[in-house]
């Protein structure tokens, strides 16, 4: 039975929650989309004019690239400081670090005024992004998560995971908006800044919202009980105990993550280099289709997170991983035919096998980790398994593109990820009737972690 500490919050509040957890995941990857749109468009211009057009672009992605290398040192340093003082002062800072670099690239003065200082502010505040937005996602997956009804965990904690989608079809919507209404050199000159100064409205309405919730009850909680047995002080740092006792959940969560990952930026960034080139659709078309996949998106991530409640993670996200693998080969052939509707059928059913993954994702790896040591081990998890999946995924594709000049490899790769996914989750434990209020002992307590292992085994 949950104690009152852990009592199901009222709907009202509960709705409240999953907001200020939805602003802050909606932001990252409204940057996310942001940021890479720019880079491909005007800051190849802005901050590397003395260089080749291509070698400016390069350079502009490589600052992209940059926020990536940031993420797992985030995920370190928000990890461990979220396990000891608490899910929501961690939030607040991640979505003030987050936002405000975001906003500052909006008035960043151009090479053209400040000379070859500018890249190097741009690359700064891009691993602001970067450290910021490693540390977000288990930080609002956690309070969710830790607030929401055990029963419904898998529908709640998944509300998060739609920012993908809705920081997608928001940057993109900002983005046409300006381009249909600008001319080039407006965009070029003063335009661009736009959409990044709008991100300081977003901030606001974050920080409104994330300042109104509670802290995570269950972390409260434990932290009453290290208190009480007094050995905060004697206390292992949270990342030491997720290497020595988590270690195997870890890597089972970064094995869940390459599928969903490589997927995801094969099926929503590889293809407007695919469609505009192997198959001559215009890039405009392309977007036009993963806007209308991603709306579809965003429908069925909850729809997969309720299934998850009903059946269990690991089934749902099995379905999804062996979907994606499956539907590999047909998604590069309907892209070939060249025809729009092909090319929505062909990102929508992806996305809605990515999101059997993606949706049961936050519950999933909420409830691998005690909670002392929660936002450590998710965010390990997470972060340090999209610097070898999702960041390279669209150079990889690319180069496969290159050098065989078929989609047969690139659909290739995509299973050989899906075959590691099927391999972590299939051996991982099915974790959905976890009570997360059920509070571990101390992990420097060796007897009691055997009786905790033998417990396992028997409900295993």
């Amino acid at each position: 039975m949950a104690s009152a500490a852990t009592a199901p919050p009222t709907p009202g509040n509960l709705k409240r929650i999953v907001a200020a957890s939805l602003i802050g995941t909606t932001i990252e990857w409204y940057d996310f989309f942001l940021y890479g749109s720019a880079a491909a468009l005007v800051f190849n211009k802005l901050f590397f004019p003395d260089s080749d057009p291509l070698v400016g672009t390069l350079l502009s992605f490589l600052t992209y690239a940059v926020g990536f290398a940031a993420r797992p040192i985030g995920a370190l340093v928000f990890g461990h400081y979220g396990d000891r003082l608490g899910r929501k002062k961690l939030l607040v800072l991640s979505l003030l670090l987050m936002g405000g670099a975001t906003f500052a690239i909006g008035l960043l003065p151009t090479h053209a005024t400040i000379g070859s200082a500018a890249p190097v502010l741009l690359t700064v505040l891009r691993l602001v992004q970067g450290f910021a937005l490693g540390g977000e996602w288990g930080g609002a997956v956690l309070l969710v998560s830790e607030h929401g009804d055990a029963r419904r965990r898998g529908f709640w904690a998944s509300w998060p995971q739609t920012g993908a989608p809705a920081g997608q079809l928001l940057a993109t919507g900002v983005l046409s908006l300006l381009t249909a209404t600008l001319s080039d050199s407006a965009f070029t000159s003063w335009g661009w800044r736009i959409p990044f100064l709008l991100s300081g409205v977003l901030v606001i309405v974050g920080l409104w919202i994330r300042l109104s919730v509670d802290e995570s009850p269950v972390f409260k909680q434990a932290l009453a009980q290290a208190e009480a047995r007094k050995s905060d002080s004697a206390e292992k740092p949270p990342l030491v105990s997720v290497l020595r006792h988590h270690w195997r959940d870890v890597l089972i969560a970064m094995g869940a993550r390459m599928a969903e990952n490589i997927s995801y930026y094969v099926i929503t960034a590889f293809i407007l280099v695919y469609a505009t080139t192997a198959a001559d659709v215009s890039k405009q078309t392309a977007l036009n289709a993963v806007l209308i996949a991603s709306a579809v998106h965003f429908a069925v991530i909850p729809v997969w997170g309720a299934l998850s409640d009903r059946i269990g993670r690991r089934p749902v996200y099995l379905i999804g991983a062996a979907g994606i693998g499956l539907w590999m080969f047909p998604f590069f052939a309907l892209i070939d035919t060249g025809g729009f509707g092909n090319l929505v059928l062909a990102v929508t059913v992806g996305l809605v096998l990515h999101g059997a993954m993606y949706a049961p994702q936050a519950a999933f790896f909420s409830e691998m980790f005690a909670t002392r040591m929660r936002y450590s081990g998710a965010s390990i998890g997470a972060q340090f398994a999209s610097v070898a999946a999702g960041a390279p995924a669209p150079l990889i594709a690319t180069a496969l593109l290159a050098d065989y000049d078929s989609s047969t490899p690139i659909a290739l790769y995509v299973i050989a990820a899906v075959v590691l996914t099927l391999i972590a989750v299939g051996v991982a434990k099915e974790t959905r009737h976890r009570d997360l209020a059920d509070i571990e002992p101390s992990p420097e307590d060796e007897a009691s972690a055997a009786v905790r292992t033998a417990a396992d085994a028997h409900t295993r």
